[in-house]
């Protein structure tokens, strides 16, 4: 196993969260009809994004499944979380996708549309991930 696989959690969860600031970033952006720095951020998230996956499928090639060991009410809480970040993480994929197809096509009409549902889905997925890392790696370790 390579050396660097016991690191890639820790990448994966500042990639994650830098996504998440260059999302809200983003849409503060294109609030403020700032639309250069808002395609910037959005070109930013996607490829930061691209690079936590690649990182994370790495990482559980040669490390396999984590354990979560919390007991008690955290237990279901932590699953709830995990399920739904997983379940949506898949989902959002081919919505971003479509997204970023729509505004490098300059279809200004639809993609506005769909990046109304990828945005929250795409903040949401980054964000549980931070939280699913930290209860993972650092409220609840493994031994």
């Amino acid at each position: 196993m390579p050396e660097y696989i016991p690191y890639l959690p820790h990448l994966n969860a500042f990639l994650n969260s830098t996504s998440a600031i260059l999302l809200i970033a983003g849409y503060g952006f294109i609030r403020a009809r700032r639309i250069q720095a808002h395609r910037n951020c959005q070109v930013m998230a996607f490829l930061t994004s691209t690079v936590f996956l690649i990182s994370y499928l790495t990482y559980h090639y040669y490390h396999g499944e984590s354990r979560f060991l919390g007991q008690g009410l955290v237990r279901p809480l932590y699953f709830t979380i995990l399920i739904s970040h997983v379940f949506l993480a898949i989902v959002i994929v081919p919505l971003i996708l479509i997204t970023l197809y729509r505004a490098l096509r300059l279809d200004f009409i639809r993609h506005p549309r769909i990046a109304r549902l990828t945005l929250p889905l795409w903040l949401y997925v980054s964000v549980t991930g931070v939280i699913v890392y930290l209860m993972l790696y650092h409220i609840y370790p493994s031994r």
